[in-house]
């Protein structure tokens, strides 16, 4: 065996025996730059698992809506499709960790002319075939470049995987937020023609009361211009109406149901009610956008490690063995056969700077994917936080609107009965159904942001059921 045969058996063997070395720095996960604690409140509930979308939103056409758009939304698939691709490329970057063979075959047939002056031409064939399988030059991975570049797609993909459920969350949150809008919109529409109507009958009883010489003119100004600021909001109202249903048919990426506008109510308690989140603050780190951000973090760490690599030598292997004869049909015969086997080193020695450069590159692009993954976590906390901080006074909000609401009701029935009975003007009519009209508004106004304050705290803590992953695959 010749002494070049012996080295390349035992550069092939340190190689499959996995001895090459990681240059890429360790990985030492950071500690959440945000305070422990989530909350600092005592509620009945502790959960350390994230919220999953069908625990929180119950209405059950919501629930539908929210199911066809996780299968027909345009994004969605777009992003499902970039997953995918991420998927082959790791393919494509893995696959340089293993030997490429190839097969090659040849026929040639011609003849060879000499002539000279005092001879005519004699010809010499010069027919042959072969037949051989190569082996490509293949890297013998000593100082983990491959393995690196190898470990960066896969992060990436991972990357991808965890961006898909991140937009699977916002896709769902994003549903529930266009149809509580729908719901909320609707309920003001209806309030602003109930009101326009009121407040018709309130100008047709001044008109009536002028003919008979006991409103004044000034009276029936004031209600007739009440009656069209209700008429051009309704008229506003039912554009904004309109408007969601485009967002939600975008939304849902299918026709919407012949209903949707009916039922889309919040008094059928479209989010569920007082929903579980005192908890520490590190399970903001099981979000797939975190996750997302951590596994570009690593990604880049591998790219460190494949950019060091690259200031040490190189070795490759190559090879063939195949069969060559004059005539084909004994081209597979014993005594035709060869082969040839070797490695072959690149050592680098100098390249103007351009691998410094590149690792350059490599540790500021970590630099920034350490700072993403930090900011990442600090902007889940503060998505959660602002949540829950609306989460503790919303019930008060609504108590006050509430009694807010039906005292200027009552305000607004007295004036009535003082203008219908000749002892006020219109004047505090007119004063009460503003104030009325107002007090409704803010009420169906923070039972929306009740609803979307659910929204918030699925956006914020939603989890979606991870994806099985075959990396070999």
């Amino acid at each position: 065996m010749s002494k070049q045969h012996s080295v390349m058996i035992a550069m092939t063997g340190a190689s499959l025996l996995g001895g090459c070395v990681s240059l890429a720095p360790d990985y030492d996960p950071v500690a959440p730059p945000v305070p422990a604690d989530l909350h600092d409140i005592d509620l009945k509930e502790n959960t350390a698992e994230l919220l999953q979308w069908q625990s929180v939103f119950t209405a059950p056409q919501l629930q539908s809506l929210i199911d066809t758009a996780l299968t027909q939304n345009r994004s969605l698939r777009a992003v499902a499709a970039n997953v995918r691709a991420a998927r082959a490329q790791y393919g494509i970057t893995g696959s340089a960790r293993w030997p490429s063979l190839a097969v090659g075959g040849s026929v040639r047939e011609g003849e060879t002319f000499e002539e000279d002056a005092t001879a005519t031409a004699q010809g010499t064939f010069s027919d042959g075939s072969a037949l051989n399988v190569g082996l490509s030059s293949y890297e013998l991975d000593f100082f983990g470049r491959v393995a690196n570049l190898s470990e960066a797609a896969l992060q990436s993909w991972l990357s991808s995987v965890e961006g898909e459920r991140a937009t699977k969350i916002l896709l769902v949150s994003s549903v529930a937020d266009a149809w509580i809008s729908l719901a909320s919109n609707k309920r003001l529409l209806l309030l602003a023609e109930e009101t326009a109507q009121s407040q018709m009958s309130s100008l047709e009883l001044t008109q009536r009361r002028f003919n008979s010489g006991v409103a004044n003119e000034l009276d029936i100004h004031r209600a007739s211009s009440s009656v069209h600021t209700a008429r051009a909001e309704a008229a506003r109202l039912k554009a904004v109406v309109s408007q969601n249903l485009n967002t939600l048919r975008l939304l849902v990426g299918a026709p919407l149901p012949e209903d949707v506008l009916e039922t889309a109510n919040l008094e059928f308690a479209p989010t569920t009610e007082n929903l579980p989140f005192a908890q520490s603050s590190s399970i903001l780190l099981n979000r797939p956008d975190v996750i997302a951000a951590e596994r570009t973090l690593l990604a880049a760490n591998a790219n460190i490690g494949a950019a060091r690599a690259a200031f040490f030598p190189s070795i490759s292997l190559t090879g063939t063995i195949g069969y060559a004869s004059a005539d084909l049909n004994n081209l597979v015969d014993v005594t035709s056969g060869g082969w040839s086997l070797g490695p072959s080193i690149s050592l680098p020695i100098f390249d103007g700077g351009r691998r410094k450069s590149a690792l350059n590159v490599s540790k500021a692009q970590q630099e920034a994917a350490l700072a993403n993954y930090e900011y990442a976590i600090q902007s889940a906390f503060k998505e959660t936080a602002d949540a829950l901080a609306v989460a503790d006074t919303i019930e008060e909000r609504l108590d006050a609107l509430n009694a807010l609401a039906e005292d200027n009701q009552a305000t607004l029935d007295l004036s009535n009965e003082r203008f219908s009975a000749g002892i006020d003007s219109y004047l505090p009519v007119l004063d009460a159904q503003r104030n009325n009209y107002s007090a409704q508004q803010l009420l169906i106004a923070t039972q929306r942001d009740k609803a979307l304050n659910a929204v918030s705290v699925f956006r914020a803590l939603g989890g979606w059921p991870e994806t099985t992953i075959n990396a070999g695959s």
